[in-house]
């Protein structure tokens, strides 16, 4: 598994490199003729590059609706473990919040992509939306017509409607066969998402190529605003706002914790995969003397809930792009933001690449252009590391917060963290 991620990752940065260079070839030499820029830009590039965006928004509403009516159905059927359901998802759901704030304050206090004044071509400007009319819109009217339109909150809410619906069906007579549907598809949408993957290297080059070749090297510097405002944002959340919470919460150092995270980290960032990392995950909160009964219940759900990284990547990732369309973001759009990015994290599935397709969602409720997801295609592999190795690091914080708050620290067991509190 890790030689395969990282022979694409190698491909990625391949397809980055000679989409750059074939980009700043063709930008020299556009001038020269109408052949280029009709058939090989605006031609076959844009072609490529289109069918990678068409591939990611097309899975946008089954991956959503399947992961979070699964995550629901699978949640609330263990009411056994009510004691410390609560605990866990409240944090899942306060670290994401926070997460995504986080990304927007970075982003809102270096602006990345200002002054790039690209124009996108499918983009109709209208009037934000009421807040009291986007509350009430939420309950679609007709379920069958909000997934058609791929109206994402609501497919979101419908999505938690059916899964609390499964889990007290559950309740009442065990719905293994549903349970079991419910896998299946989950199973299909991610191997759709991995085929979609192979395809990525390719539609990286078109993308880059074309961008590059329209812009040339003034696009560079732009995207190199972004990778450093996310990397910074991640830093910020991995290290500083998690320390803070674990620090006030349970009185353990991060220092202690991240000794214990180091190889959660090294396989989390080779795989990029939430899910792919669960054993490891799972072994860290063994080290950490975390109970193996909430530890199994609090990692496999952080896989799906808590996606702190991917979060804080949306909306760095979506005022970057507003700032290079030149789209102006009003406070209510903020709101939103948060809101959609919280609800999209939840319903990211666990594997490369997952986290691009939720940003389709965010940056369609925002009415900002699909078109510039193109802009970080790029370098979103890289970032994609990164932004797993925060999941996962949210992942233990958590469960060892809530492991602590509700006695389920195994003292029977080696005490990996005896003399870090203070």
């Amino acid at each position: 598994m890790l030689e395969t991620n990282n022979a694409f990752t190698k491909r990625i940065l391949i397809a980055l490199a000679l989409g750059i260079l074939l980009g700043l070839f063709l930008h020299i030499g556009r001038d020269q003729g109408d052949i280029v820029e009709t058939y090989l830009v605006n031609g076959l590039l844009l072609i490529l590059g289109k069918w990678l965006i068409s591939l990611l928004m097309v899975l946008v509403v089954p991956l959503v609706f399947i992961s979070l009516v699964k995550a629901m159905g699978s949640l609330i059927d263990t009411a056994s473990l009510g004691k410390f359901s609560l605990w866990t998802v409240s944090l899942y759901l306060i670290t994401t919040m926070l997460a995504i704030s986080t990304g927007l304050m970075f982003a809102w206090a270096w602006s990345p992509g200002a002054g790039m004044e690209l124009t996108a071509s499918d983009v109709v400007s209208s009037t934000p939306p009421n807040l009291f009319q986007s509350f009430v819109e939420l309950i679609p009217t007709n379920a069958f017509h909000a997934l058609a339109q791929g109206n994402m909150l609501q497919v979101i809410v419908l999505a938690l409607i059916v899964g609390i619906a499964l889990s007290r069906l559950n309740r009442e007579r065990p719905a293994a066969v549903l349970m079991q549907g419910l896998d299946e598809l989950d199973r299909l949408m991610l191997k759709l998402v991995s085929l979609i993957m192979m395809f990525v290297p390719i539609g990286v080059f078109a993308l880059m190529a074309r961008s590059t070749a329209t812009l040339g090297v003034e696009l560079l510097l732009p995207l190199l605003g972004y990778v450093l405002v996310l990397i910074s944002a991640l830093l910020f959340h991995a290290l500083v706002s998690y320390s803070l919470l674990i620090k006030q919460l349970t009185g353990l150092s991060m220092l202690t914790l991240m000794r214990e995270l180091k190889p959660l980290w090294l396989f989390s960032f080779s795989t990029a995969s939430s899910a792919a990392s669960i054993p490891v995950t799972l072994a860290t909160c063994d080290r950490l003397r975390i109970s193996p009964q909430l530890s199994r219940f609090t990692i496999p759900l952080g896989a799906t809930l808590n996606m702190d990284g991917t979060a804080i990547m949306q909306g760095v990732a979506t005022v970057f792009i507003a700032n290079a369309y030149g789209i102006a973001l009003l406070p209510m759009d903020y709101l939103m933001i948060i809101v959609t990015a919280t609800l999209a994290s939840i319903g990211t599935a666990a594997v490369p690449g997952a986290g691009l397709v939720m940003l389709t969602l965010v940056l369609t409720q925002a009415g900002l252009p699909i078109e510039g997801i193109a802009l970080i295609l790029g370098v979103d592999r890289l970032l994609d590391m990164l932004r797993t190795s925060v999941n996962v690091t949210g992942d233990v914080v958590v469960s060892y917060i809530v492991a602590y708050k509700t006695d389920f620290l195994d003292s029977s067991r080696e005490n990996a963290v005896e003399n870090s509190r203070v």
